[in-house]
């Protein structure tokens, strides 16, 4: 039995799309406007369910990105003298405005990156509610006023902002991990350029019509590639960089960084257990794992990439499991689908290969590990089924290995010990998921479980309140929350004699009676 096919024909994008799509190709978001690009390098963008061409993006020339900087830093210094009110009431008009075009944007993020239509129209409507977060947030936290260590001073804090921040973006979440970090930015007083990902950039592009209201410069955009990222991570006047990539990437970008000593955050990858315990409605974890493994084809990265079931109920975890992937619909992301395509080929490629090499290993095939026979239009688009593989060991290449795809590899655990001891044994450590109602086992997770999130049958959900980001090699540094937006905010301790006393206690001459 394999997957469902979406009958629909493929949906050809909209007028609205279309323009949009003209508008922005071979252009930068410089100074609060639409500018052709000048670099010598220009790149097709490609729906990645029809391999048909949207439009192209050049990269910008050296003396662009230095205009860039430069405008960012004017437009700062204007940003950060207005009060926390002023800034917060400017960023909830711009969640209204994210509001009413995301049908729009939904659109663009589906033809471009390929998810499904549901999935990018959700994540603006997160995005937004990020932005209306750090809104009141900003306003809300300055700086803190301490008990004084001496007395008939104040002592206190103040919080203030880095200048320009510098977003470095993958795919898979263009606007939403784009806003997580913006919105915090600019809620702390920075500036913000964005860099996105090749597989992104004219949506990012179109998205940034969002912006035309702030001080000019305030938010760019700058597409293309690798070397544009080196000129913004490593400029002098760039002072702050929010990383989100693979650990090759931002291991780079935290060299650069530590260079100068610029602050950075670095969110790089991850491959969560998803772990299923004999206490858990199984049905219930099953629909749960097949959502978590397979969400945007795959491309998550705090994606079930270890499912770890307890011998006592695997067969029955199994049989739900897999019938409920048989029964996503595969297909054009503005259709009818749960799962659409991979961003690009060079990624099912890679796929293809940790596949082969697991099933070398070991590995049994369940159901999937194929291309989907999908005619017409989509005959050419990056499609690769939803997978199953089982018999996984942690001595596989795939156990220390980000899938980053419709791959989900089962492995059978004999105690709720050696599923923490597989999951905590990983080289990364963003997320984990735990199927259980048994308090104990819930104890234990929440305790003794290596990552920066834990979900306890509620798997990959997020909070604007609560930090996101992981251990070990999947990064530092959190987003979200008030850890969020320290992240993007300097620290000042400041300690006032309002009456300039003398400090006799401890200046000098030092008490003959204190000596030795």
């Amino acid at each position: 039995m394999s997957n469902l096919l979406s009958s629909d024909t493929t949906t050809r994008p909209s007028t609205a799309a279309s323009g949009a799509l003209r508008e922005v190709s071979d252009r930068l978001f410089i100074g609060g406007e639409l500018v052709l690009a000048r670099g010598a390098r220009q790149v097709e963008v490609r729906d990645p369910a029809t391999a048909y061409t949207l439009g192209s993006f050049t990269d910008p020339t050296d003396d662009q990105g230095e205009h860039a900087i430069a405008a960012a830093n004017r437009a700062q210094r204007i940003w950060n003298t207005e009060t926390p009110l002023v800034r917060s009431e400017l960023m909830h008009e711009l969640a209204v405005r994210m509001r009413s075009d995301t049908r729009l944007f939904a659109e663009l993020m589906t033809l471009e990156t390929g998810k499904p239509f549901k999935e990018c129209a959700d994540e603006i409507k997160w995005s937004a509610s990020a932005v209306d977060y750090y809104a009141e947030l900003g306003r809300h936290s300055v700086g803190t006023i301490h008990g004084t260590a001496t007395a008939g001073q104040t002592q206190y804090t103040i919080k203030e902002a880095m200048g320009t921040a510098v977003i470095v973006l993958p795919a898979n979440f263009p606007i939403l991990l784009m806003m997580w970090s913006a919105a915090a930015a600019l809620a702390a007083g920075n500036a913000v350029i964005v860099k996105p990902s090749e597989n992104a950039s004219l949506t990012t592009l179109a998205f940034m019509r969002v912006f035309e209201e702030l001080e000019p410069g305030l938010v760019q955009c700058l597409p293309g590639g690798a070397a544009v990222a080196k000129q913004l991570v490593g400029h002098r006047d760039t002072h702050m960089v929010a990383f989100t990539g693979s650990v090759p990437t931002g291991q780079a970008v935290a060299r650069t960084c530590a260079g100068s000593f610029k602050p950075f955050l670095i969110e790089a990858s991850g491959s969560d257990s998803f772990i299923v315990m004999p206490s858990a409605a199984i049905d219930v974890a099953a629909r749960a794992a097949t959502f978590a493994a397979f969400l945007n084809c795959g491309q998550v990265c705090t994606s079930a990439e270890k499912i770890l079931v307890h011998e006592d109920v695997y067969d029955e975890f199994m049989a739900a499991f897999v019938r409920h992937t048989r029964q996503l619909r595969i297909g054009h992301g503005l259709n009818r689908v749960d799962i659409g395509p991979m961003e690009n080929e060079r990624e099912r490629q890679r796929v293809e290969v940790l596949l082969a090499r697991a099933l070398e290993q070991g590995a049994h095939l369940i159901t999937g590990g194929s291309r989907p026979e999908l005619g017409g239009e989509l005959a050419d688009g990056y499609f690769y089924s939803p997978t199953i593989i089982d018999n996984c060991t942690p001595d596989m290449d795939l156990y220390t290995q980000e899938i980053f795809g419709p791959i989900a590899a089962v492995y059978k655990v004999s105690s709720f010990q050696e599923a923490l001891d597989i999951t905590n044994r990983s080289p990364f450590g963003l997320g984990t998921t735990l199927y259980s109602t048994d308090i104990m086992e819930i104890d234990r997770a929440q305790r003794e479980i290596v990552a920066g999130m834990i979900w306890i049958n509620a798997p990959l959900l997020d909070n604007d309140a609560g930090p996101f980001g992981g251990r070990k090699l999947s990064g530092v540094g959190r987003q979200l929350g008030s850890e969020g937006l320290d992240t993007f905010r300097h620290t000042k301790l400041v300690m006032v004699d309002p009456t300039s006393s003398e400090q006799s206690f401890w200046w000098f001459p030092y008490a003959d009676e204190e000596s030795w």
